[in-house]
């Protein structure tokens, strides 16, 4: 930069000396102003905007600048070429594991962008009060995918899996939660506890009370997700729902998951929806997919779905164990399913992108499109022919279309190599 010297950069602040040496940010662009990035020709699909169509989308600086029918060469300092492709806002899982080595199930959050497409995961309960500082300093501040965080009721988080976290009760610390939640209300949502019985043992609504104290005690609206699955008693499932509040995530929200004993205790109960799921659903409780590798039987969906228990979110729980199970939870694969479902292709990238960027309190600035937005896409092939899909309990469904991930870009920069995934739908 001619006549800036590293006296004068060393004279200046912190974000003093980055606004100088980044040039005018923010500024309108001119006539002959060059974009960074083209994204060409792509069918774009954006529900923050009711926008479907092929369109150029123009990035500068890490934001959208621009989303017009043709951008000319002349503005184009480099491209990528969507014709084909379907673009849409960058891809937000509101339920993944993304804590390595603080985590025992954790992936780094860049290792998934070319495999689901996604610009912005959610920590579901890796890390709790004892290690959650250090998720922040040396994950999120680390990593180019961009990461928010539900704290565990419980101390350890998920450290110990697959030793349950809430067999001791005493490990539940309300106060501790609460502060957590205090000190990081940019980075947390709220509060996350499994209420499977493998989990909390006989502890009943015990541990989901304390996630509820610590969110009301912290000083701003925090959420609960909750995770269900085998829930001890099918009463027990009853109560659950009936303590949510407005706002508060039901993850995993179609698990066939059994009990210890081998009963199903979940949200349909003999083959019919329980009063107590639709109660919530009406009332505002948000209903996440959470599939996982053990979470989503299409026999429940197919129960509570017509019944009025639509799904809010679509979410992968990726983990080291999920990824790698026959149901093949990568979100772009998850969403599959729900068009497989009866789903519009609208629907489920609404359920990936504003739906969960609202829930996070991030909307309109992610899971979007629009001008001013940061510059984050995913690109994927739309394969349109027979499918088969497999849920975690071996049930399989057919389905007409399946969404491959190919590129994506995370604040105007593309993500890696363009991606052919290795996996096979089963």
């Amino acid at each position: 930069m001619t006549g800036f010297s590293r006296r004068d950069f060393l004279s200046l602040s912190g974000s003093a000396a980055v606004a100088a040496m980044a040039g005018p940010a923010g500024a309108a662009m001119g006539p002959n102003d060059k974009f960074d990035l083209v994204i060409k020709g792509g069918d774009v699909l954006d529900p923050s905007q009711s926008l479907r169509g092929k369109r150029d989308i123009g990035i500068r600086w890490g934001v959208i600048e621009a989303i017009e029918n043709e951008i000319p060469a002349a503005r184009i300092s480099k491209s990528i070429d969507a014709s084909g492709k379907l673009v849409t806002p960058g891809l937000i899982d509101l339920h993944c594991h993304v804590y390595p080595y603080g985590s025992a199930i954790g992936i780094p959050a860049d290792e998934l962008v070319q495999f689901q497409g996604t610009t912005t995961v959610v920590s579901a309960g890796d890390a709790g009060v004892n290690n959650l500082a250090a998720l922040r300093r040396y994950i999120v501040a680390q990593s180019r995918a961009r990461i928010y965080a539900f704290v565990h009721i419980a101390n350890n988080g998920l450290s110990a899996f697959p030793i349950a976290e809430l067999y001791n009760i005493d490990n539940a610390q309300v106060e501790a939660c609460a502060m957590a939640l205090a000190e990081n209300p940019d980075f947390l949502i709220g509060v996350k506890v499994r209420m499977s019985e493998n989990i909390i043992y006989k502890h009943g609504l015990e541990p989901l009370k304390r996630g509820i104290q610590a969110c009301e005690m912290c000083g701003w609206p925090a959420k609960m997700m909750v995770h269900i699955g085998g829930v001890e008693t099918k009463e027990l499932m009853s109560e659950i729902l009936d303590l949510l509040r407005p706002g508060d995530v039901l993850t995993h929200a179609y698990s066939g998951a059994p009990n210890n004993a081998g009963a199903f205790t979940n949200i349909v109960q003999d083959g019919k929806l329980l009063p107590a799921a639709l109660a919530a659903k009406q009332r505002g409780v948000i209903f996440d997919v959470g599939h996982g590798g053990g979470s989503f039987d299409f026999t429940v969906a197919e129960v509570a779905i017509p019944g009025g228990c639509t799904p809010d979110t679509i979410s992968s729980d990726l983990h080291v164990f999920s990824g790698n199970s026959p149901g093949v939870p990568y979100l772009p694969n998850v969403m599959s399913k729900f068009m497989a479902l009866g789903f519009s292709l609208e629907q489920v990238v609404t359920m990936a992108t504003t739906a969960p960027a609202k829930i996070i309190n991030r909307a309109p600035k992610i899971g979007t499109l629009q001008i001013g937005a940061p510059g984050d896409v995913a690109i994927m092939d739309l394969v349109e022919g027979p499918v088969s899909f497999v849920d975690t309990r071996n049930n399989k469904r057919d389905g007409k279309a399946l969404l491959k991930p190919v590129q994506t870009v995370i604040n105007g920069v593309p993500f890696g190599r363009p991606y052919q995934s290795p996996f096979a739908v089963r």
